[in-house]
């Protein structure tokens, strides 16, 4: 079959001035999808579905905790010029052989758990909240939610007292889940959560901990502190009464990350959710296989990576769960890291995830003799020209080391969350596995759109609109950004049937960013390509005017400089008075320590001015390999020993930096 000449078309009549045409995917052209099956309307239905038809396959998996290992290490670092030697422990994990639920055993769980959870009281009327690592776990109770029709909300784990105590507050949340090691968090600030009458937890909490939250819910009437284990066993022996939601409930509120203030709740109905679910298997389900197998690491608080799953759950593939602290072998004692152990052939990943993958690569690289250098690079020349025969010879000699560490088995991944360079998605695409991008947001159930296979000609595309949501761009006037521009520009707005209503109680915000007739002001500026697939070029907010009088979209540059083996992350500052930008850089110490050309700590390093300007040369260097103006090229930087204020989507958040570093921005920058 033919690949689609267009990844978009336009649809309905003229547009109003100021406003391009409607596009949709290719894939659905006349009727937007609302669902991934016929009588699918809920996602219970999603998951009763793939019940039916995938019974016994495995379909989650975990790895147990066998022990922590505890290792002391002498470090040697260079202090002021003088060599300083000082003792530090590190812990390693110790974990079990991956073990698997099927879908039946699955279903057993939530029927279990969700009449626990009626037979506290929880319904439609309550809310409760899931503040929890990605796990198995995780959705275990969020399906327990689905079935007996009892709205969740989300908090992600890396949340302080602050950030949790407001996703508890204002949703009024009756009901929490988390794990062992998150109750002295909740325990904290249950004091101040009056709602809050049930805790369930997993893991084994000391007694102590279980104390300290019956305490914080103290003067409250019929709370209960219970592990979930007992809950199943109480859920076992008393089933509740099915209470299967409607098209239009609550499925859930999905805190946003809180990059730009404080987390909004974005209200999610079961008809959105499995609206994305329908898309994103129209898009992309004839990828996916019967074989394929997805580790599942990323926050699941986050709604890519909850679609994803839900979507794989549909679809049969079988995934395992990992985290960030496991992925590798380096991390691990007497057992492999989750990539070895599970060896997916799926992934998604956010660009700080792949920018790290990149830059171990090239660490390895570096330390390897010069002819392995020389072949890898002369490999990755062979697959960036499409040399026939040369590609499948480098692939199996040269690159099947580098797939190693992933587990060998990885074809398809995707990024999402935020721009990723260019350079990092091309080397990875060549040297390990075909890396696709996505753009999405919460607002829209996850996607908005995904490269496929068929439409990954070039970088910078975050590809086909999914099927279950309509495009239009809107001018951008200061900017220059017109829709009758030539190729079409202008902000992204999207509408459709996995488009949230609106934010839960935020009347005005919903109000300034939905209109009437249901268009979402994303607040992005996107481009339409000659191929119909959609780029991301800027963000309205981003764009800074300089003292020029010319704009500058300071993610878009960031984007490109975050490529540089020196940056660990980095901010760009941009202000009106000056002609340039300049970049707060939190670095790699190690290619700090080659570009100063000594082993001094990091600490010392960062006070170091003419390493600071090297820095700035090398980020230059990388600004015009990019094709940056002048006015785009660094200024400054000012180079920090910390990570960067980031949102738990591992989003920058930009104004933090700024008022982190304010004083020390303002004698270096005008």
């Amino acid at each position: 079959m033919a690949p689609p000449k267009s990844a978009s078309v336009e649809v309905g009549d003229a547009p109003p001035k100021g406003e391009g045409r409607i596009r949709r995917s290719y894939k659905a052209p006349d009727n937007l999808i609302a669902n991934p099956g016929n009588g699918i309307e809920t996602m219970v239905d999603v998951f009763n579905f793939a019940l039916k038809k995938f019974t016994n396959k495995p379909v989650l998996g975990w790895r147990d905790l066998v022990k922590m290992h505890e290792e002391e290490k002498e470090v040697t670092k260079k202090v002021d010029g003088k060599e300083k030697k000082e003792m530090k422990k590190w812990q390693y994990f110790e974990l079990s052989d991956y073990k698997y639920l099927t879908y039946a055993e699955l279903d057993e769980k939530i029927a279990h758990v969700s009449s626990g959870l009626s037979n506290l009281g929880l319904s439609k009327e309550t809310r409760f909240n899931i503040y929890s690592a990605t796990s198995l776990n995780w959705q275990l109770l969020a399906h327990s939610c689905f079935r007996q029709n009892i709205p969740f909300c989300t908090a992600y784990e890396t949340l302080g007292e602050e950030g949790l105590s407001h996703s508890l507050n204002e949703p009024e949340v009756v009901g929490v889940f988390t794990n062992e090691n998150l109750i002295d968090t909740l325990a904290n600030v249950l004091p101040e959560t009056k709602t809050v009458k049930y805790v369930i937890y997993d893991g084994k909490p000391s007694d102590e901990k279980i104390k300290k939250l019956e305490k914080g819910l103290e003067g409250r009437e019929g709370t209960k502190v219970i592990s979930l284990h007992n809950l199943l066993e109480e859920g076992k022996k008393n089933k509740a009464e099915a209470h299967p939601p409607k098209s239009e409930d609550v499925a859930c509120i999905m805190y946003t990350s809180g990059s730009t203030g404080a987390p909004k709740g974005v209200i999610l109905t079961h008809a959105n959710l499995v609206s994305s679910v329908g898309g994103v298997v129209e898009l992309l389900g004839e990828h996916l296989l019967a074989t394929d197998t997805f580790l599942a690491y990323l926050p699941l608080a986050h709604i890519l990576e909850f679609v994803v799953e839900c979507s794989l759950i549909f679809v049969g593939v079988t995934m395992g769960y990992g985290s960030v602290k496991t992925l590798t072998d380096q991390s691990v004692r007497n057992c492999q890291g989750d990539l070895v152990a599970f060896k997916p052939s799926v992934m998604v990943g956010v660009p700080a995830v792949w920018e790290q993958i990149r830059k171990g690569i090239n660490a390895k690289l570096s330390a390897a003799p010069t002819i392995a250098r020389g072949m890898f690079n002369a490999g990755l020349t062979v697959k960036r020209n499409k040399i026939p025969g040369l590609s499948g010879f480098f692939d199996a000699v040269v690159f099947k080391k580098v797939a190693a560490a992933t587990g060998g088995r990885l074809r398809l991944a995707l990024s999402g969350g935020a721009a990723i360079s260019r350079e990092t998605q091309e080397f990875l695409d060549l040297a390990l596995v075909q890396l696709l991008q996505g753009y999405g947001m919460t607002e829209s159930s996850a996607m908005c759109a995904i490269v496929t296979p068929q439409f990954h000609k070039d970088y910078g595309t975050v590809g086909v609109p999914v099927p279950s949501i309509e495009i239009k761009l809107k001018d951008v006037p200061d900017a220059g950004y017109f829709s009758t521009n030539n190729p079409p520009q202008g902000e992204v707005l999207i509408r459709g049937p996995a488009v949230t209503k609106g934010y839960f109680k935020r009347e005005e915000t919903t109000k300034e960013t939905i209109d009437d007739q249901g268009w979402l002001m994303t607040g992005d500026v996107g481009q339409w390509n000659k191929d119909g697939t959609l780029s991301i070029i800027d963000r309205k907010k981003n764009l800074v005017k300089l003292a020029g009088g010319e704009y500058i979209a300071i993610e878009k540059i960031e984007s490109a400089l975050k490529s540089s083996s020196v940056v660990q992350n980095m901010a760009l500052v941009a202000s009106s008075d000056a002609k340039q930008p300049m970049a707060v850089v939190f670095p790699r110490e190690g290619d700090l320590q080659k570009l100063a050309g000594n082993s001094e700590d990091l600490s010392t390093l960062i006070k170091d001015k003419q390493l600071a300007n090297k820095v700035k040369d090398e980020l230059v260097s990388v600004g015009k390999k990019n094709g940056h103006k002048g006015m785009e090229l660094v200024q400054c930087v000012l180079l920090v020993g910390e990570e960067l204020p980031m949102t738990a989507a591992q989003k920058l958040q930009r104004k933090q930096v700024e008022d982190k570093y304010k004083d020390s921005i303002k004698e270096i920058y005008p």
